[in-house]
């Protein structure tokens, strides 16, 4: 186990740092029917999200490959990142809440995290088969590590993000993402209000198996889960992790007596057992068929907005926001809200009113009809529009800077030579973001592979030389940045335990490079 003082970690920063700086792009041969999706195990709506796009795409004959951003962060830093946000909403919320605001109000990260993300680039590259026809993300940081990839000449095909959430932080609209793909209008219009060019309204992406319950499912999923008959049941959900006042949650909604409270805690089993000790009869841990206990559920509960919203919408299930968790859970909230498919439910004193015209009344039949009309309205969904991109009959979008706007401030692309297979430029010269810093490729040759799709050369340029920095400075970086990790996890302890014996424990712990990783669920509820 590693302790405080180690610098066995330094020195796989170190290493990873020292490592050559450029990946050589891999060249296509061949006309491309091959999908990259890249996710990030930070709970289970981003995976969640990446599965069901890989099921759909695998469906209409395309090839797809995933990949785990935090794998590709160099000296398991990944571990890290994860295990640290997993820590900030459990033990010290207040903090994840700041974090979120302020990179908010400054328009996406800070030079820490972009510095943490060029770490990835070339790994980026590596990973990507020479037959990529396009690459998915649905995690921001993957988004940010993919447009400057594009900007820079360095990748060739296009970039889609697809928003995972219905509130649009400004950490997801990235510099040279072609398109972003959103589940709504309103998170499309936040989209485009921070500067994204094209964005498209697709539809959520849920798997099939969440559908309105035909008739004698209810009652044979009530007697599976040991739920009562007839009595009407709140589905009161907190992520995969089981993160907020579920307690809390929990307790109000049984004092309340709208609904029975029934409680899924993801993989928390410490409070599933805490829940039952307090006479909370349907507390459940990880629980593998919600479909089915959403069949059996009269109104969900939820407190993050994210996959398991939509997947109650596709089961023709009410929705209310309550006592959200900090961060992009009252953003959400307000989101989902605004969109007329879930009620947020702010003031305590409301809750028994707004659950019983949930469950029987006609807010809850509006709202029934307003969820599943998403899935009726997306066509045949984000998933077409990923797939197209890949046929040797679609052009390739020109990569496209995010528009200048007074919360990003970044210059559009200009000056994009054209590529000779594909019939657009891979590379742009582009301001460098005021926000985000992400520089452009300049002076991009046109692809000279004619009918074989090799990737673009760019040509040397001054901003290029920059970019080329020495290995003492990336060396340097890396250190800050496991410095700045360091200190946070330190400031988090001495917050959230009473003995500097339990600091040294936690940092160990985190920083212990000898543990296993964590497993990655990609199909887990529920974020």
């Amino acid at each position: 186990m590693l302790h405080l003082g180690s610098t066995v970690y330094l020195r796989a920063l170190a290493a990873a740092a020292l490592s050559p700086r450029r990946a050589a792009a891999p060249r296509r041969t061949a006309p491309a029917e091959r999908v990259v999706i890249v996710s990030a195990s930070i709970g289970a709506g981003h995976d969640g999200a990446a599965h069901e796009l890989h099921r759909r795409l695998r469906a209409e004959g395309v090839t797809v490959d995933r990949y785990d951003l935090l794998d590709l962060l160099p000296a398991r830093t990944g571990r890290v990142v994860r295990d640290g946000y997993h820590r900030m909403l459990v033990r010290a919320p207040w903090v994840y809440q700041r974090i979120y605001s302020s990179t908010e109000r400054a328009g996406g990260g800070g030079p820490l995290a972009r510095a943490l993300l060029r770490t990835a680039e070339d790994r980026m590259l590596r990973a990507l088969p020479a037959d990529t026809g396009a690459v998915v993300s649905t995690y921001p940081g993957a988004s940010r590590v993919l447009g400057r990839l594009r900007l820079a000449g360095r990748l060739d095909v296009p970039v889609f993000t697809y928003l995972t959430d219905f509130s649009v932080h400004p950490l997801w609209v990235a510099d040279g993402v072609d398109v972003h793909l959103a589940a709504h209008a309103v998170p499309a219009a936040q989209a485009r209000a921070l500067g994204a060019g094209d964005v498209r309204v697709g539809g959520p992406v849920v798997d099939p198996r969440f559908r309105p319950a035909q008739a004698g499912e209810r009652s044979a999923a009530r007697a599976r889960f040991g739920l009562p008959a007839t009595a009407p049941l709140a589905l009161l959900v907190a992520g995969s992790w089981g993160v907020g006042p579920v307690r809390q949650v929990a307790l109000e909604l049984q004092g309340c007596g709208a609904a029975v409270p029934v409680v899924v805690c993801g993989r928390n089993e410490a409070l599933a057992r805490q829940l039952r000790e307090d006479g909370i009869e349907h507390a459940f841990g990880w629980v593998d068929d919600m479909p089915g206990l959403m069949h059996a559920a009269d109104v969900l509960v939820q407190n993050a907005g994210g996959l398991t919203s939509l997947e109650a919408f596709a089961a023709g299930l009410p929705v209310a926001s309550y006592r959200c968790i900090p961060g992009h859970g009252p953003a959400n909230a307000a989101a989902l809200d605004e969109a007329g498919v879930a009620a947020w439910i702010q003031d305590a004193a409301e809750l028994k009113d707004v659950l019983c015209d949930l469950i029987g009344g006609p807010r809850g039949l509006l709202q029934r009809e307003a969820g599943l009309a998403l899935f009726a309205a997306a066509g045949r969904g984000p998933a077409d529009a990923i797939a197209r991109a890949c046929g040797p009959r679609d052009p390739l979008p020109v990569p496209l800077a995010v528009a200048a706007s007074g919360v990003r401030g970044a210059g559009a692309g200009a000056g994009v030579a054209p590529c000779a297979v594909r019939g657009a430029g891979a590379g742009a010269g582009v301001a460098p973001c005021g926000v985000c810093g992400a520089g452009a490729g300049a002076g991009v040759a046109p692809c000279a592979a004619g009918g074989t799709g090799a990737r673009p050369a760019v040509a040397p340029s001054a901003a290029e030389r920059i970019r080329t920095r020495p290995a003492l400075r990336r060396l340097a970086a890396a250190a800050a940045a496991a410095c700045t990790v360091w200190a946070c996890a330190v400031g988090t302890g001495v917050a959230t335990t009473d003995t500097g014996t339990g600091v040294m424990h936690a940092i160990g712990r985190t920083l212990d490079l000898d543990r296993p990783p964590h497993a990655h669920h990609p199909e887990g509820h529920r974020s």
